[in-house]
């Protein structure tokens, strides 16, 4: 989508949008490169056993239409939300691309949330029909009758109980399927996203988000694609960065994707991945790229080709962007967004020099600004609020059935992204830090309103606080503050016990990782917990 440039001023100058009224993600990432190259790569997937599968675009539409057609005899219907519970694996793009198809909405899931984080993001979306493998079967199976809307369930690795066997089904139906005519305004996913009070949103996206992504998704990766370019990220395409950074602009551009969940992430594994699978491009975040740092030579020890590379979430240092030129000969991209409106800042380093701790410039198409708290843009150098001007094709239709949550995000038409930053003279923007209470851990963006909810469902537990403390390695980790019931001692033991409570019922990567019993909150008069108090108690124990 963007035009050829050499500087980003000229980037700028020529970009246009080019959004038509009728479009369908599924038909755009698919079914356009099966019938115009039908041999071509769309996916290579390792799976756990290191056995590798080469997928072609004819294939794959061949499966996404066997699924379409599946769900369709299963009544899924134009608007039903079908729910993706899978990790990296061709699966989950088939399911994915199925339901754009059939003009239904997909609401990826992450594997590693527990079944108190299911159920409510199942229950809220009133998903209809699930996509898992028997693991995930059978975290549903314990929350089933909570889940009146979920009808289906379809298991990729075999018959599990309650579910059907997915590929066994698919054995009967036809490979041929007619994409319902989807406008691109209209709803195609939920992404749920994490907020500062109770429990997550849902981020309704519409089919033209991927058409939204696609200038700043290219800026980031030096004007993609180019000849010869492959990609890969360890992100979960359960998120936002794996799923509309990485695996659906790729396939819109016949970019193959390489698929992989690895038991454990390690620089070494990582390496050796990008060295076997010749990829050259790759989406990762800054938690996983200081993992990549600890190993040592890793220019001597692999042959790496990497063309571009974009990390986004947190600014990077320096010393990271000198690690990465070191390493892997080029500048890697700083992109930023956020769930309801992503990738609209990025840096290129083919158009213009890093400059460490300035996350980037807007990327043409997105009118991005600073402004104050009554919607009205500041003059550079001044601290205010980043925002995005409405309309913009990347831009969210709203929470889910949350209309006052949506109304909340929005001054006039500029959409509050929630972070504050300051505008260079030239067009930079520096992000300064987050004015709600959203924890950044390991790249994943953490809600402390949910982790709360979950908590003081405890037997121990009469209140807590819950925020996010500065980590050299994770950015930030969650940290617990907790007032027990009367009578109940603060001991390791019940600490350990609380943060298996989380990991169970929410995810791993939210469970606290420091729990502090207390004898009392810093409340409000109106009795909120304060937060921020907490924060600065958190800090300080950093230096004690």
């Amino acid at each position: 989508m963007l035009p050829a440039a050499k500087t980003y001023e000229e980037l700028l100058e020529k970009f246009r949008w080019d959004v038509p009224e009728f479009f369908n993600i599924g038909v755009s990432v698919c079914d356009r490169w099966a019938k115009r190259e039908p041999d071509r790569t769309a996916l290579i997937f390792i799976d756990q056993s290191g056995t590798t599968s080469h997928i072609s675009f004819s294939q794959l539409m061949a499966q996404s239409n066997r699924m379409a057609n599946l769900f369709a005899g299963m009544g899924i219907q134009r608007g039903d939300r079908i729910g993706i519970l899978l990790p990296q694996a061709p699966e989950t793009a088939f399911a994915h691309i199925a339901a754009y198809k059939i003009g239904a909405i997909a609401v990826p899931l992450f594997t590693l949330f527990g079944a108190e984080a299911l159920e409510y993001r199942l229950g809220n979306a009133g998903v209809a029909m699930l996509v898992t493998d028997c693991e995930g079967a059978g975290k549903i199976a314990a929350i089933r009758s909570q889940l009146p809307a979920l009808k289906n369930i379809a298991t990729i690795d075999g018959p599990c109980a309650g579910s059907t066997d997915l590929h066994a089904a698919l054995e009967d139906q036809s490979e041929t399927f007619e994409p319902v005519m989807t406008r691109a305004d209209d709803p195609a996913l939920i992404i749920y996203t994490s907020g500062t009070t109770g429990q997550p949103k849902g981020a309704l996206h519409a089919h033209r988000t991927l058409l939204g992504h696609l200038p700043g998704m290219e800026m980031s990766h030096d004007l993609f694609p180019h000849p010869g370019d492959r990609i890969w990220t360890p992100a979960d395409w359960a998120w936002i960065g794996g799923l509309l950074d990485v695996l659906l602009p790729a396939l819109h551009h016949g970019v193959p994707v390489v698929a992989h969940r690895f038991a454990k992430f390690t620089g070494e594994a990582a390496f050796q991945l990008i060295q076997d699978y010749n990829i050259r491009n790759a989406f990762i975040p800054p938690t996983a790229l200081k993992v990549m740092r600890s190993v040592t030579n890793p220019g001597q020890r692999w042959k790496l080709d990497m063309r571009s590379i974009f990390s986004g979430g947190e600014t990077l240092g320096s010393e990271l962007l000198e690690w990465g030129r070191d390493t892997f000969g080029i500048t890697i991209n700083e992109a930023y967004g956020q769930t309801e409106c992503n990738l609209v800042v990025s840096s290129c380093g083919s158009l213009m020099p890093s400059r460490p701790g300035i996350m980037g410039r807007p990327v043409p198409g997105h009118n991005v600004s600073i402004i104050d708290d009554v919607g009205l843009e500041v003059q550079p150098g001044v601290l205010g609020n980043i925002a995005v001007r409405s309309p913009d094709p990347v831009m969210f239709l709203g929470y889910w059935q949350n209309p006052r949550a949506t109304e909340a995000k929005f001054i006039n038409d500029w959409l509050l992204t929630g972070d504050q930053g300051v505008m260079e003279d030239d067009g930079w923007i520096r992000f300064v830090g987050r004015d709600d209470d959203v924890i950044t851990s390991s790249g994943y963006r953490i809600g402390p309103g949910e982790i709360e909810d979950c908590l003081i469902a405890h037997r121990a537990i009469r209140m807590c606080g819950v925020v996010g403390k500065p980590d050299t390695k994770r950015t930030e980790i969650v940290k617990a503050y907790i007032l027990l019931e009367k009578g109940v001692d603060g001991t390791d033991a019940l600490a350990r016990e609380i943060q298996d409570w989380v990991k169970q019922r929410l995810a791993a990567h939210e469970y606290p990782r420091e729990v502090t019993f207390v004898d009392a909150l810093p409340m409000t008069t109106t009795g909120k917990i304060i937060r921020k108090s907490l924060r600065a108690q958190a800090i300080g124990e950093i230096d004690t």
